[in-house]
């Protein structure tokens, strides 16, 4: 670790943290969803938009705070782009939820449950794996089973298309309506995969 001559703001940990933990909440709102009868996903949705909103006040927060902080734990643009991909992964669940709902969307496929349920574990991960940038120990694991949490992902997007024009062939509204939905669920997790790249870059850079 580089020897630094200067004090460093470091609230700038507790801040990616707490946005991080948003994305928790998100995944955790989105397999409910999932699980909710369509006349009540709704109420459920406005939840997970209500997170989104929370993901977007603090990324504001950090930015704010960038435009305030002369000394920074790291790069500061290392910090802006952390905070943007993190945001993202937490837009893309919003969205897919949002999607569903719009669609009304009587009965999704079997996998996109398990698709989010890779989101759900690649949003566990990074939330805990984000307090660890004060010593920026013990991360190559998270980044390493994010990666192999995305290839999963693709692995199960490209079943769930394949299985849509096979299904759905004969029904291309409905066949659109949830190749968007799914595009977009793998979406977030290239977004969590994205985060975990930019983590892995910051801590090769301050070792």
């Amino acid at each position: 670790m580089r020897l630094r001559l200067t004090p460093r703001d470091t609230t700038y940990f507790d801040m990616l943290a707490a946005l991080a933990q948003h994305n928790v909440t998100g995944a955790a709102l989105l397999a409910e969803l999932l699980g909710t009868p369509k006349t009540d996903r709704e109420a459920v949705a406005d939840r997970l938009a209500e997170a989104e909103h929370l993901a977007d006040d603090a990324t504001h927060s950090i930015m704010r705070r960038l435009n305030q902080t002369f000394v920074t734990p790291f790069d500061r643009d290392d910090i802006y782009g952390l905070a943007g991909a993190l945001d993202d992964c937490m837009d893309a669940m919003e969205e897919a939820g949002d999607l569903i709902v719009l669609y009304k969307v009587d009965e999704l496929p079997l996998r996109v449950s398990e698709q989010v349920q890779v989101l759900q574990r690649c949003a566990e991960l990074t939330a805990e794996a984000m307090p660890r940038l004060r010593s920026m120990d013990q991360l190559s694991d998270y980044w390493v089973e994010i990666n192999r949490l995305e290839n999963q992902g693709d692995k199960l997007h490209r079943k769930l298309i394949a299985q849509l024009f096979d299904d759905m062939s004969d029904d291309p509204v409905l066949l659109m309506k949830l190749k968007e939905i799914v595009d977009m669920l793998e979406e977030a997790a290239d977004a969590f995969e994205r985060v975990a790249n930019m983590v892995e870059t910051i801590a090769l850079k301050e070792s």
